[in-house]
């Protein structure tokens, strides 16, 4: 059997209705830096966004052909401060579920962004 050269993951793609929308609220609400933002040909628009040092990307895609917006992403974004961060954005409108604090289990809230995309937050201490 043959292996395979996979080094890591890279982009993980999220369809959004209104890249501009969706561009601004990954940036300006959640805090994250824009990786790449150029038309790759007519019509087709690539925005990457990531948390600042994160080594995996969030492409901002536009729905269409079968990738509709508003889905459960599975994307689990780390912060070292779930219940500060479920505040934070809280307060400037975002819609955050319920911070959950399980025995044994990091604090945790899932939020959604412009679209109704689910995106969840785990706190990850470091040590």
């Amino acid at each position: 059997m043959t292996t395979t050269h996979f080094t890591g993951l890279h982009t993980v793609a999220v369809p959004v209705r209104d890249q501009d929308a969706a561009l601004a609220f990954y940036r300006d609400t959640l805090g994250f830096e824009v990786r790449m933002d150029g038309d790759l040909q007519e019509g087709f628009r690539w925005i990457e966004v990531a948390p600042p040092g994160a080594t995996v990307s969030v492409a901002l895609v536009q729905e269409g052909q079968g990738q509709d917006a508003g889905i459960d992403t599975g994307i689990r974004l780390a912060t070292s401060d779930a219940a500060g961060d479920h505040a934070t954005l809280g307060a400037r409108g975002v819609r955050v579920e319920e911070l959950l604090r399980w025995d044994g289990v990091p604090p945790m809230f899932s939020m959604r962004d412009l679209d109704g995309n689910v995106l969840y937050v785990t706190e990850i201490s470091e040590g």
